[in-house]
């Protein structure tokens, strides 16, 4: 052995199992940004094309300049920052748990003449090391899972994405995954460097982490059994050991909620609905003149799925709070059952509508809402002599752009409501939505008897963008399965080693004559010790990041959205966090009650 740094690849093959996860984790990160960035210059590159082939030569840096391209680069950058935080605290609680269980290594090593410094440069290249594989294998990944989801945007999906490229390699997405996985690796060892260059060679040698501490007080149970009590204590004892342990399972949570957002501004971008469809016709003259019987015709004819028609009427003079002398106006739009349905599988309505009672021919309706508007369920509104009760809201109003209501209300009412307030049963628009083998021949004989009936027909199949909608949100839920998947592993290998570094503890316990299910249950304590407070921060910093993102992307382009606790992807990802704390504590609990009192006690 030349060197001291001999020992690097040495140790690399001897440890190859503990360090399996933190290659992982460093794989993950840089594939993640790598995938980002490139995903975001491939998306670029594609508008970049549009807009030169619409307006002539354009360079990259004008789009930039674009709300569009500002978009993307400030959430790329975000993301960058928040895997590579993430990447930090994830890699650097498994290094410091690696050196807490090599204690004994590093103490032989300063008895044979090593320097803290060259015990500090030795933890820091020992995580070097690690890139040689992690990082090209993550960006590698990363290019690959670009090529993977640009071929299905433009095979699969299309439409607007038939111009993105194919094979196209960015140098910014690899650059920014390499910057990431060296950054984490070099700052998530320095704590842990620092760590193993101040053990003394005498305490290491006899296997201790760390001076031994008195114990000033005895641990109080309260009201918990010792061996829970035991667990919190050990979980809350080692105050670095547990800042990284609780800030693992808070990024993970952060990370969640953070890309949940995406799934918002998609939605958001583009709506998908029940109702949406195919083809429209409408009345030549704007008016309540398409034949009912019309309905029934288109209904039966080839490529037709499903037909259903609205009724509308403007202006209608009404009275609010009990104006007698209907003072005011409001517009009235009849919906079809189909169409009413499609309101709730669609979630446009706000908690606590009572949709059905509209169905039918009832006093009952539904009303466009906005956070500025000053109805609210329940208020009544006289019409043609008859009280209308509202029995639920929308969350903006379908019919403006905007999604703003601008002070008007407008009422959704079923046909038979309708008919009976207007005397109208003849239909202003009737919408159809086609079968999936519908072809041009059908569409051109729905147009000759549309404009047979006086009608005029607007093909919107080429406005479709379902497949965009899926591949967009296939996307970020495939990056919220990696997070997940980042989250479980990390905190089972984060708590197996902060385990094995208590092996000599446990090994005392179990002498002194803790059984083991005390054991178990000391291990599952400390687990959910940190399940619990990584759970806490999590939410504490993480809901109002959400709110923040939210605001940034969502909000400030649709003034209708409103922000609202994110229940679901909240309850999941702890679910998920709880699970991972559990499957962690299973694992070394059954290594450490499988070995022999004497062998857990010599254990290094």
């Amino acid at each position: 052995m030349k060197s001291y740094l001999s020992l690097i690849p040495i140790s690399a093959r001897v440890h190859r199992r503990q360090n399996r996860m933190t290659q992982l984790c460093i794989v993950f990160a840089v594939f993640m940004v790598t995938a980002i960035f490139s995903m975001a210059e491939m998306g670029a590159r594609m508008e970049q094309a549009r807009l030169t082939g619409k307006h002539g030569a354009l360079a990259f840096s004008d789009l930039f300049g674009s709300t569009l391209g500002q978009t993307l680069l400030a959430t790329a950058v975000f993301m960058f920052f928040l895997v590579l935080f993430a990447g930090v605290l994830m890699i650097s609680s498994s290094i410091n748990s690696s050196v807490a269980q090599r204690t004994r290594f590093f103490g032989m090593m300063r008895c044979l003449g090593m320097s803290r410094r060259q015990v500090t440069l030795f933890v820091r290249l020992e995580a070097l090391n690690w890139c040689k594989t992690a990082v090209p294998a993550g960006a590698a990944a990363g290019v690959l899972a670009t090529w993977g989801l640009c071929a299905a945007l433009r095979f699969l999906v299309g439409e607007e994405f038939s111009s993105i490229p194919l094979f196209g390699v960015s140098v910014l997405g690899i650059t920014s995954g390499v910057l990431v996985g060296v950054i984490t690796v070099l700052l998530a060892a320095r704590a842990p460097a620092r760590q193993a260059a101040r053990v003394s060679p005498i305490a290491a040698v006899s296997g201790n982490a760390q001076p031994a501490k008195a114990a000033r007080r005895a641990v109080h149970p309260g009201f918990f059994r010792i061996e829970t009590a035991l667990g919190i204590h050990h979980a809350v004892s080692a105050r670095k050991n547990l800042l990284l342990m609780t800030g693992s399972f808070a990024l993970s949570i952060l990370l969640f909620l953070s890309f949940s957002v995406l799934i918002d501004f998609v939605d958001h971008l583009m709506p998908q609905s029940a109702a949406a469809s195919d083809i429209d016709i409408t009345s030549s003259d704007g008016g309540n003149s398409i034949d009912s019987a019309l309905l029934q015709t288109l209904g039966q004819m080839d490529g037709v799925k499903r037909v259903y028609g609205r009724r509308s009427c403007f202006d209608v003079p009404a009275g609010l709070d009990g104006d007698a002398a209907l003072s005011s106006t409001v517009d009235l739009v009849a919906f079809d059952d189909f169409d009413l349905e499609a309101l709730r599988k669609d979630g446009l309505l706000r908690r606590g509508s009572d949709l059905e009672a509209v169905y039918g021919d009832s006093s009952y309706v539904l009303a466009a809402w906005d956070r500025y508007s000053g109805w609210q369920k329940g208020d009544t509104i006289l019409i043609g002599g008859e009280e209308l009760t509202i029995a639920g809201l929308l969350q903006y109003d379908p019919f403006n752009s905007d999604g703003l209501t601008g002070g008007k209300i407008t009422l959704i009412t079923s046909g038979s409501t309708f008919a009976r307030l207007t005397g109208i049963t003849d239909y202003s628009l009737l919408l159809i939505q086609t079968t999936a083998d519908a072809t041009d021949e059908d569409v051109a004989a729905i147009r000759r008897i549309a404009e047979e009936s006086g009608c005029t027909l607007n093909d919107r199949r080429d406005q479709r963008n379902s497949g965009t909608y899926l591949a967009f949100v296939s996307c970020v839920y495939a990056f919220l399965g990696i997070i997940t998947l980042v989250t479980v592993l990390n905190i089972v290998n984060s708590i197996s080693m902060s385990v094995s570094a208590r092996v000599k503890q446990y090994g005392a316990m179990r002498a002194v004559g803790m059984d083991g299910r005390q054991v178990r249950h000391m291990i599952a304590a400390e687990a959910f010790t940190y399940a619990v407070l990584g759970g806490i921060t999590g939410c504490a910093l993480g809901l109002p990041l959400h709110w923040v993102l939210y605001d940034f992307l969502i909000a400030r382009r649709f003034p209708y959205a409103v922000w609202r606790l994110p229940a679901g992807p909240l309850a999941l990802i702890l679910c998920f966090v709880i699970a991972a704390a559990l499957l962690a504590a299973c694992a070394p609990s059954r290594r450490i009650c499988r070995m022999p009192v004497a062998e857990t006690i010599n254990e290094l």
